[in-house]
């Protein structure tokens, strides 16, 4: 692992990204070739702006994204709409809009109680009326209320432009979020996704388009009416302090394996048996990025992280990184894509070795032969590609 000192990194992202740009064809329905690995805006650009927003999309493209990923959820009248979770309380303002006050409630999402407003009380001509908000308390609020809430058709249109004006291919990477509790509420996600593709010419195999899922009953009946690419994503709970992960409803298993009394975890699809599995129905896996490079920390008396820099706080800077797994060597080996998720800029965020550099954590991964990751920050993202790039090139020769 390459690791670049803090006080390097403003010049070498500047550098790079004026050699990391990559030609790619429009699409018309012909296979391409993609940059590799590829930069996947996060819900856009979160770190700047409000997640899931036309501006922030068009944000994480102009930073140099390769896709854009909307979570897609479905409203009472069956529109599809670029949300996070189906309980909009935390990311929109609509708790502060008097005329929706009645529409609070509690509901039972993935087995677990949630209080708030949900996207399926909403018709789409209601949601018009909301705005989005910064969901982070650590990250710029001073763009809540400002944008809208879009539609999947919206952000396809505005890949397909921003292709047209960037002269690359840009595409989209839908999340079908919580599809178990959409189908029970009569809302299933599936076709209706497919309908939205196949109205923008982009429901085929070479089209740049990838579907990703939490789940696995829902990627399998999808393999058998599309052949856009399809992404199984692999949740946990949290880290424990040896560097384990941790397993706890409701992030320890796929709903759907709740719901069908399947035994296991999230963990099984990434054993090479669970791989196999997952090779017959889908395309790559979307891991978790500790289930590739976990981290450790130091022990106090009641069995919790130390804080071991002293800095009056616990969090990732206190642990060190782990030997990486074996996952993306037995993915590539079955011809599984590997595209691991969230990376961030915030220092407490990174383990130490990574010296406060979040550079020095995609170097990493993009070293470790991850074949795209999920950032919500997709400028250093980019720069860091570069980097890795050039550095390929001149070990290779090139």
């Amino acid at each position: 692992m390459s690791v670049l000192p803090g006080t390097r990194a403003a010049a070498t992202i500047a550098a790079a990204l004026l050699l990391a740009a990559l030609p790619a064809a429009a699409d018309k329905g012909k296979r391409h070739t993609e940059a590799a690995p590829l930069v996947i805006g996060h819900r856009g650009a979160p770190g700047y702006l409000p997640d899931h927003t036309l501006e922030s999309y068009t944000l994480a493209i102009q930073l140099g994204a390769d896709y854009i990923e909307p979570d897609v959820v479905a409203t009472q009248d069956g529109h599809l709409i670029a949300r996070h979770e189906p309980n909009l309380i935390a990311t929109t303002n609509v708790k502060d809009l008097p005329q929706f006050a009645n529409r609070k409630r509690k509901a039972m999402v993935d087995g677990a109680e949630e209080e708030g407003f949900f996207a399926s009380d909403f018709t789409l001509a209601e949601i018009r009326q909301l705005r989005a908000i910064q969901p982070l308390a650590d990250r710029d609020p001073s763009f809540n209320g400002r944008f809208m809430i879009p539609t999947i058709e919206e952000v396809i249109e505005l890949a397909k432009r921003k292709s047209r004006e960037e002269g690359r291919r840009i595409g989209v990477y839908p999340e079908t979020k919580h599809p178990t509790y959409h189908q029970q509420l009569g809302l299933a996600l599936e076709d209706r996704l497919l309908a939205v593709l196949q109205r923008a010419g982009w429901n085929h195999r070479h089209a740049p388009v990838f579907i990703q899922s939490f789940e696995t009953a829902n990627l399998k009946a999808l393999r058998g009416k599309t052949g856009v690419r399809l992404v199984q994503l692999v949740d946990a709970d949290g880290v424990n302090p040896d560097g384990t992960l941790a397993f706890n409803p409701p992030f320890d298993k796929p709903y759907d394996w709740v719901v069908s009394g399947r035994r296991g975890s999230y963990a099984d699809l990434v054993t090479p048996h669970g791989l196999a599995e997952v090779r017959t129905y889908a395309d790559g896996i979307g891991p978790w990025k500790p289930y590739l490079i976990s981290s450790a920390c130091k022990l106090i008396s009641n069995g919790a992280c130390a804080d071991s820099n002293g800095d009056g706080l616990v969090d990732e800077r206190d642990r060190a990184l782990l030997p990486p797994s074996n996952v993306v060597a037995n993915a590539h080996q079955l011809g599984l894509l590997v595209h691991p998720y969230t990376f961030r800029n915030e220092q407490k965020r990174l383990a130490s070795n990574f010296g406060g550099n979040p550079v020095n954590e995609y170097l990493a991964f993009y070293e470790l032969g991850v074949d795209g990751l999920f950032s919500d920050f997709a400028g250093t993202a980019f720069a860091a590609r570069a980097m890795h790039l050039l550095k390929t090139d001149q070990a290779s020769g090139k």
